[in-house]
């Protein structure tokens, strides 16, 4: 990634390009430069935002989602933004689906690709083999279609993160949120326009959830990509790209 990460009143993030304000919010393994090909398209039209959200900062007995969404309440307030496009993959997705729900004054629309907040097949609570190279390379890979996307040094990535205990702890617990948070009751409120963008091959977050969350959220478009995992946005950065592009154009009339 070339671009800076800013650091200012407690809050950390990336910003570039000028326009309508998209908020891409990042997962629980996610790394920034999953992001990399999204920023470089949109910064164009679009002014860019990409916060890194606390998860190895706030206070592990409030740690969840819903803590999340109050944090992406007071970085926008702080960045005095009034309206944003809200874009999140796998956690990133949760995340803005709980902020819309109680904050959907500050939503102009919603971009969910590999969402939880109604059913993923994660890790189940607890890393068995953490210290082993292998196993964690596997997991990674199980993430995509075509495991060669899972290159070393986002192995390298993941392997140091879960093998630090401090981290480990707060990964779980925060999953755990994400998994006792379900939404399905909650997702007829949200009534600005959403964009699913999903990968036909997703292992974590497997299609039928992008259909139920099509069929509860009444005001959504489904968008499939074939031959894709989950993290269509780096697995197939042009077809997401393109169709991120269409929908953007229509909620924003541009």
């Amino acid at each position: 990634m070339t671009y800076e990460v800013i650091q200012e009143d407690g809050f950390k993030y990336i910003e570039t390009g000028e326009g309508d304000p998209l908020v891409l919010l990042h997962g629980l393994m996610g790394e920034l430069s999953n992001w990399e090909y999204t920023i470089s398209h949109f910064k164009q039209n679009y002014k860019v935002i990409v916060p890194i959200l606390p998860i190895y900062d706030l206070p592990i007995l409030t740690l969840g989602v819903k803590a999340l969404s109050k944090y992406l309440l007071k970085f926008l307030k702080f960045k005095k933004i009034n309206q944003a496009v809200l874009v999140g993959n796998s956690l990133g997705g949760h995340v803005g689906l709980v902020f819309t729900v109680n904050h959907q004054e500050y939503v102009k629309a919603l971009v969910l690709t590999g969402s939880s907040g109604l059913y993923e097949n994660a890790f189940g609570g607890s890393f068995p083999r953490r210290e082993s190279y292998d196993y964690v390379r596997e997991k990674v890979a199980f993430t995509f279609y075509d495991p060669a996307i899972a290159t070393k040094e986002l192995v390298d990535e993941v392997f140091a993160t879960i093998n630090d205990r401090a981290k480990v702890i707060r990964i779980l617990a925060m999953a755990k949120s994400a998994i006792r948070h379900n939404m399905s009751k909650e997702l007829t409120k949200i009534t600005i326009p959403v964009s699913l963008i999903w990968g036909k091959q997703d292992k974590i977050t497997p299609p039928e959830v992008a259909t139920e969350f099509h069929e509860c959220l009444p005001n959504s478009e489904l968008n499939w990509i074939d031959k894709c995992g989950h993290v269509p946005m780096m697995e197939h950065p042009e077809e997401f790209n393109a169709y991120l592009d269409k929908f953007l154009k229509r909620v924003l009339l541009k």
